[in-house]
């Protein structure tokens, strides 16, 4: 899977995902992302690429012309139109469903990363196929959103991770929290593992686990169930 983010910071993107699951991903070649800086096509001397908004108001808010730019200039490379993504509060909260439709249905993905008081709306109705939140808040940019975003999808490819089990069990795969773990010691401040985790007794260990899974979604998150 191909990966793209536009942003403004693009330097800002690279730090995190060179590095960790993501960097041992791309160095493996299961995962390419490549972050691109929409000021570079801005069509003025001073690359400028925000302006104050119609109809008065506080704040600035990026223009049309660099965003599209920088966006045509990626089909014509790849030779495709990727699925876009704008990172906003306005979207649809991302889910670990979600997470998983795009890993399945897509092999390119570009994340727009909105700035100051967001985008021109001629943007999302021209180009934008989606637009997802990562919660009801607000940042000052998109981009940690973009990078919350490309994490979780990274997750979900085909070798990325050692197996599948490893996000199948996860919070949230199946509709469930995640079971309690423990490692080393047994016995820690005098709090104990749970003494079926050490009988060895596999089936009665996964009816534990589900077990408790379905108390935490309970206590923690009625609304999933």
């Amino acid at each position: 899977m191909r990966i793209d983010i536009l942003t403004l910071f693009p330097e800002m993107c690279a730090v995190v995902f060179n590095e960790s699951i993501t960097g041992r991903a791309i160095r493996a070649g299961y995962l390419e992302i490549c972050a691109h800086n929409f000021r570079d096509f801005s069509d003025n001397k001073h690359n400028t690429v925000d302006d104050t908004p119609y109809g008065g108001g506080a704040g600035m808010l990026l223009r049309a012309q660099p965003i599209y730019g920088c966006f045509e200039n990626l089909c014509n490379n790849l030779g495709c139109r990727p699925h876009l993504i704008y990172m906003s509060p306005q979207g649809r909260v991302l889910t670990q469903k979600r997470v998983r439709e795009l890993a399945e249905e897509y092999t390119n993905i570009a994340v727009l990363c909105g700035r100051y008081e967001g985008v021109d709306e001629r943007v999302i109705e021209e180009l934008v196929d989606e637009e997802i939140s990562i919660g009801d808040f607000v940042l000052t940019g998109g981009e940690l959103p973009a990078l919350v975003l490309a994490d979780c999808v990274a997750r979900m490819i085909p070798g990325v991770l050692k197996s599948e089990e490893a996000f199948t069990l996860e919070s949230h795969y199946n509709g469930l929290l995640e079971y309690p773990q423990y490692t080393k010691p047994p016995v820690w401040r005098g709090r104990e593992v749970p003494e079926v985790l050490l009988s060895g007794h596999h089936a009665n260990i996964e009816r534990w686990r589900l077990e408790q899974s379905k108390k935490r979604t309970a206590e923690r998150r009625p609304d999933m169930l």
